[in-house]
């Protein structure tokens, strides 16, 4: 039987089967499947989660159009994540004489939102699962555009730095709280795509920071955070008119019964149904603990594949890129010593992260599961979304290696702007590999699972701006990045291999978290 997978999308619609179809998407869908009936992709796997066909309060059968408005307002925030971090390094200058500085006190105000990045996902996950995504997002975002007009006026140092710190605290829901909702709203078999998304949306905004901040800076380096206010100040007005609450009682609806009228579950205020401001907890749904986030947090660490995975990308081969990043300054600032100048540096990196993700990262992730699945007793496994971080580590250390040495050989900046291209690439599809592979391994679990990861990969951002300054200094810019590319191709290849290799049984021996998403948690 033919069948699409999205109800209101002309292209794909779900289609009810009224026994368990031949090919399985996950082991996990008879936990997310409670009826007998139950819906399949175009290419003939089960759809996680399984959608209540019949209501339209239901997310995953909203229309194409409004799926990916409310994945466009995500990658937005998501931008800010990092653009906000990046966007003051072409101003480091005009900051030190402002603040009278070291380089190295004002490379610490890079690091600052990173840590308020990685703090806020441990703040912010738990509520988000009982009043819902939609009030947090918007809190968040409120927060951030005040503290981005705080950082824009702040008089002294400390002042400037704890307004950096409560930028990243409050645009840090994009992480774990916007995966989620795009978790609510699209269905397994798109992850690879609909991750690598936003995964794009986090790169660009790291590299079109300092792009976009050194021509703003001409006009005064105060305007790069009133340029990031204005930013926040559209993204929140899109929040409040266009994004409704995503996180939906499916294990409640789809357990009402296998055909689902129009009127049933009518007495539930579900998603666009709750009120504009709603803050209560949502109905239907058993509800985390307020702590509960932590303490998931911690339990994380039992699950090696996720543990592994993570701090494995997080700390042998992601945080180079503030390395790269906050060292353009240093490594150009003779022969181009102008900011704006300097901003144009970074197009190297923003080429070879599109590309990257135009052909070889989200939607090739799909393709080749689907590919493998087939060949594999029509099973798919987290493990086949691994076979993108090898090429991935390999473009990564040939960058690093190459943009070191042709900075200590003085070559041609594009000789540098390639270097930049080859890592922009390898980062982008590397966190898009990493990235599906987690949720993959645990869908029930995914907003700790990206907690985890949120917190992980801000605090080896927090950590980088402290000794990246002192490495370059005692031993140049060639053995340096060298050194980086050792660690990214000789530590984190055969990590993944292993992986690869006993992801499987790793889960086996894990045992199944005592725990899973509200949505999928029996309401009391």
């Amino acid at each position: 039987m033919a069948a699409d997978p999205e109800k209101k999308d002309a292209s794909e619609s779900p289609t009810p089967l009224e026994s368990k179809p031949e090919l399985d998407d996950t082991v996990h869908v008879s936990r997310g499947a409670i009826t007998d009936e139950l819906a399949l992709s175009k290419d003939g796997f089960a759809l996680f989660p399984q959608p209540v066909l019949s209501d339209d309060l239901d997310p995953l059968n909203w229309s194409s159009v409004q799926k990916h408005t409310i994945l466009a307002i995500i990658m937005a925030l998501y931008f800010m994540f990092t653009y906000i971090t990046t966007t003051t390094v072409p101003s480091f200058p005009a900051l030190q004489a402002q603040y009278a500085a070291t380089l190295e006190q004002i490379n610490w105000t890079v690091a600052i939102p990173a840590l308020g990045l990685s703090l806020g996902p441990l703040f912010w996950a738990s509520p988000a699962d009982i009043i819902g995504r939609r009030p947090i997002l918007i809190l968040g975002t409120a927060v951030a555009l005040a503290a981005t007009i705080g950082a824009a006026l702040a008089p002294t140092y400390p002042g400037y730095m704890a307004a950096r710190f409560f930028q990243g605290l409050g645009v840090s829901p994009a992480s774990n709280v916007g995966l989620a909702v795009i978790n609510d709203v699209f269905f397994a078999h798109e992850r690879g795509q609909k991750l690598g998304l936003w995964v794009l949306a986090i790169d660009m905004g790291l590299l079109l920071g300092p792009l976009i901040g050194g021509f703003v800076s001409l006009a005064g380096h105060e305007w790069v955070q009133w340029l990031s206010a204005i930013l926040l100040a559209v993204i929140l007005i899109a929040e409040v008119v266009f994004l409704p609450e995503t996180l939906y009682p499916r294990r409640l609806m789809l357990s009402e019964g296998k055909e689902m009228g129009s009127e049933a579950g009518n007495g539930l205020r579900r998603t666009k149904k709750l009120g504009w401001g709603n803050v209560k907890p949502l109905p239907g749904m058993k509800h985390p603990r307020v702590y509960d986030t932590l303490v998931r947090f911690v339990k994380m660490w039992k699950y090696g594949v996720v543990s592994v995975a993570v701090l494995t990308f997080c700390f042998g081969w992601y945080w180079w890129v503030l390395s790269v990043v906050t060292l353009v300054p240093i490594a150009y600032g003779e022969t181009y010593p102008e900011a704006h100048i300097q901003g144009l540096l970074y197009l190297g990196l923003i080429v070879g992260t599109l590309i990257s993700e135009v052909l070889c990262s989200g939607r090739l992730s799909d393709h080749i599961v689907v590919k493998l699945a087939k060949s594999n007793n029509n099973q798919k496994t987290p493990e086949m979304r691994l076979w993108l971080a090898y090429p991935a580590a390999v473009l990564t250390a040939l960058g690093l290696i190459v943009w070191g040495i042709s900075i200590d050989q003085g070559y041609h900046f594009m000789v540098g702007q390639v270097a930049f291209a080859l890592f922009g690439a390898g980062i982008q599809m590397g966190n898009t590999a990493i990235c599906s592979y987690v949720v993959d391994a645990y869908p029930m679990q995914t907003m700790a699972t990206m907690t985890f990861y949120a917190v992980m990969l801000n605090m080896s951002a927090f950590v980088d701006p402290f000794f990246i300054v002192p490495w370059v200094e005692n031993v140049g810019f060639t053995w340096t990045f060298a050194g980086h590319a050792i660690i990214t191709a000789f530590f984190c290849i055969p990590v993944i291999a292993v992986l690869h290799k006993f992801g499987a049984t790793m889960r086996e021996r894990s045992g199944s978290p005592s725990w899973v998403n509200p949505e999928y948690e029996e309401s009391v």
